[in-house]
């Protein structure tokens, strides 16, 4: 059996990260993705980064696709998008509102080149309502959703969460519904628009909050603060993350720190009891936890207590359990050099993808045209006119 997507193609019309790696979940399960980039290349490669010669989060949003440049504002170049449309399966982009229809690539407009093509929207607020139009950053619907004054309960400001949250839980709703899209036209032999927006994305992210009881506050506090009895606290070494929510693991964890006698006192035998007397447990806990490194403890405790030792992201390259999940692999590339990163985001049994390195800009302009039957002279004329680089 081959990769599950193998013989789906995919238009990735797509820049910055959401859309980007939404599509790079469909390639690691094997659909053929060709990165269709603007002549400027994808705006995300002109962002700063630590690395030199690539954007980091680009290398890490684009892995098994191929890239194309195409000017779809030119006539060659919008016809020979719509020329690729015709046997492609899947297209997805994430313009505002208006921006495909000036374009030419609306859904109405692709469905006469292919009719029953899956078509996927990335929006910032989606295609409807008053902000519509309006541009929307990962940030911006933190803010604007309640996730940055939810997170700064504990801190009496504002918190917004680094490392693209909404973004990437956008990328994962993007594989989502063309997955379910592209399974319907197997069904029924149709396509259709599937949309999805940041604003979906970071309400979805917070369905435990999103609930409002007529018999309460809009205001109403949504959930217990966690911190009053579980978090990351200071070890001889390192900060240590536990929680101890069930009966089995308060025990273990109270054997485990030299304080068995809290097991058994009533006054802290249900989780509730334990929050609500936060602030006289905690100073204890704390402080039995001096007693060792964050990395002995989980060590002491791994398999019997939720505890883990908090660590950099550097160090999931060489950690144990992450090389044996065939989590890493390496590429070559010819503006970094030799770089590990990961491979695929989900483990199929059958037929898993080999992946590929983050593509230069353009890289397989030619042998992508020719894989949609371009002559040699079309793609000449093509480059002659700047419609393809």
């Amino acid at each position: 059996m081959g990769p599950a997507l193998d013989g789906v193609t995919v238009l990735d019309l797509t820049s910055y990260l959401a859309g980007p790696y939404g599509c790079a979940l469909l390639g690691d399960q094997g659909a053929d993705v060709i990165k269709v980039e603007a002549p400027a290349g994808d705006t995300m490669r002109g962002y700063p980064s630590t690395l030199k010669g690539e954007n980091r989060a680009f290398l890490g949003a684009n892995r098994n696709k191929r890239s194309i440049r195409l000017d779809l504002k030119s006539a060659l170049g919008h016809d020979a998008f719509l020329r690729m449309v015709a046997r492609a399966d899947v297209v997805v982009h994430n313009f505002r509102p208006g921006v495909a229809e000036s374009l030419g690539i609306d859904y109405a407009a692709l469905r006469a080149a292919r009719e029953d093509v899956v078509y996927c929207s990335l929006t910032g607020y989606g295609e409807s309502g008053p902000m519509r139009r309006h541009p929307g950053y990962d940030q911006m619907l933190q803010c604007f959703t309640g996730m940055a004054l939810a997170q700064g309960l504990t801190t009496a400001a504002p918190q917004i969460l680094r490392g693209s949250i909404v973004d990437l839980f956008a990328s994962s709703l993007i594989a989502q519904g063309v997955l379910a899209a592209v399974l319907h036209r197997f069904r029924t032999g149709e396509g259709q628009h599937v949309e999805v927006s940041l604003l979906r994305s970071a309400i979805a992210l917070q369905a435990g909050r999103f609930i409002w009881s007529e018999t309460e506050p809009q205001d109403v506090e949504r959930e217990p603060d966690s911190s009053k009895f579980s978090g990351a606290v200071p070890t001889k070494e390192g900060h240590l993350y536990f929680q101890a929510g069930t009966a089995k693991f308060w025990a273990a964890l109270c054997e485990a720190i030299g304080l068995p006698e809290l097991a058994t006192d009533p006054r802290y035998d249900s989780l509730v009891k334990r929050a609500a007397h936060g602030a006289t447990l905690m100073p204890k806990i704390k402080q039995a936890l001096l007693a060792r490194t964050a990395v002995e403890w989980e060590e002491v405790m791994g398999g019997q207590v939720p505890v883990v030792a908090l660590r950099d992201i550097g160090e999931m390259f060489e950690h144990p359990q992450v090389l044996a999940e065939g989590l890493v692999t390496e590429h070559d590339h010819p503006e970094v050099g030799r770089y590990r990163t990961m491979t695929t985001a989900v483990k199929m049994g059958a037929g898993d993808v080999m992946t590929t390195r983050a593509p230069l800009a353009g890289e397989h302009t030619d042998e992508i045209l020719g894989r949609f039957d371009f002559t040699a002279e079309e793609i000449e004329e093509l480059r002659r006119a700047d419609a393809a680089t």
